[in-house]
């Protein structure tokens, strides 16, 4: 592997860090399966490039893209809350809903960036070369915004969130208000990744509508990574295990690419993607049968 692709990866690796963590608060945190995340990514995305070519600001573009990432995650807390529709069909609603509201903020399919101002416009003067200007202010916003959420999930507030996911029945017994803190949970989460959408479009240069296919899936492999590589519940090691487990992923998925053994091309994305979670998935499983046959042998001995 290249340096120039082995510093593309840590790039990808690092933004998809974000949808890793939004990820980690739906589906650990509240257990709340939560597929909107496909189209918020979209979404943070559309909306940062459609206000940078409109002239606006590119940081007030990227805080509007999370503001509207968090309204899409309230949708979909507002139909499985109100109306009690189940919570993987209300955020099938919404992700759909999104590809269409998407196209209307783009205007049409797609939005070239790369003439536009971006986030990393004020820090161009520094002389780095843009290769690793994007990686360090990706892994920047990434690791700050990862200490945040850390921080957030130790204060009392999120504590009642973290306990609303893990009992909702003794949570309301202790007096908090379950509904209130799923939405919270879901508007962070999809703030979070479009914010991953926002800076992927800036840094790539770009808006599709279509970028944010298979978004759930990889933030699921980098949750499921990091957590088998560290399994502690110390809330700052789980959240920067999901970054970690993101830049595996992503180096797992280049290697694969990369490897002429092996013959895979770019159009074999989806099949490596799914191979990875598959083994994601299916090894810790066998690790635990492997754990409960040495105990049984130890105590049949």
């Amino acid at each position: 592997m290249s340096m120039f692709a082995f510093m593309g990866t840590l790039e990808i690796g690092f933004v998809y860090g974000l949808v890793a963590i939004g990820v980690y608060l739906t589906f650990r945190v509240l257990d709340f399966p939560d597929l909107t995340v496909d189209g918020s990514f979209t979404l943070g995305a559309a909306v940062a490039a459609a206000m940078i070519v409109t002239g606006f600001n590119p940081y007030l573009s990227t805080f509007c893209a999370a503001l509207a990432g968090a309204s899409a995650g309230m949708v979909t807390a507002w139909l499985n809350l109100r109306f009690n529709i189940l919570h993987l069909l209300a955020s099938i609603l919404t992700m759909t809903a999104l590809y269409t509201i998407n196209l209307r903020v783009m205007g049409k399919p797609n939005v070239a960036l790369i003439m536009e101002p971006t986030v990393l416009s004020p820090f161009e003067a520094l002389g780095l070369s843009s290769m690793y200007l994007k990686v360090i202010f990706v892994a920047v916003c990434a690791l700050i915004i990862g200490g945040l959420v850390a921080f957030f999930l130790q204060t009392q507030y999120g504590l009642a969130m973290r306990a609303t996911g893990a009992n909702p029945r003794m949570a309301q017994a202790n007096g908090i208000v379950t509904k209130e803190k799923i939405y919270a949970g879901l508007a962070l989460s999809n703030g979070l990744v479009a914010i991953a959408g926002a800076l992927f479009a800036q840094t790539n240069g770009f808006a599709d509508s279509t970028m944010g296919i298979g978004t759930i899936v990889v933030g699921l492999a980098a949750v499921i990574v990091g957590e088998s590589l560290f399994g502690s519940r110390n809330m700052w090691v789980i959240i920067f295990s999901c970054l970690i487990g993101s830049i595996l992923y992503r180096l797992a998925v280049s290697m694969a690419l990369s490897a002429d053994f092996l013959g895979f091309t770019a159009s074999d994305l989806n099949f490596i993607t799914a191979a990875l979670v598959a083994v994601a998935l299916i090894l810790p499983q066998l690790r635990r049968e492997w754990k409960a046959r040495q105990a049984a042998k130890e105590a049949q001995s």
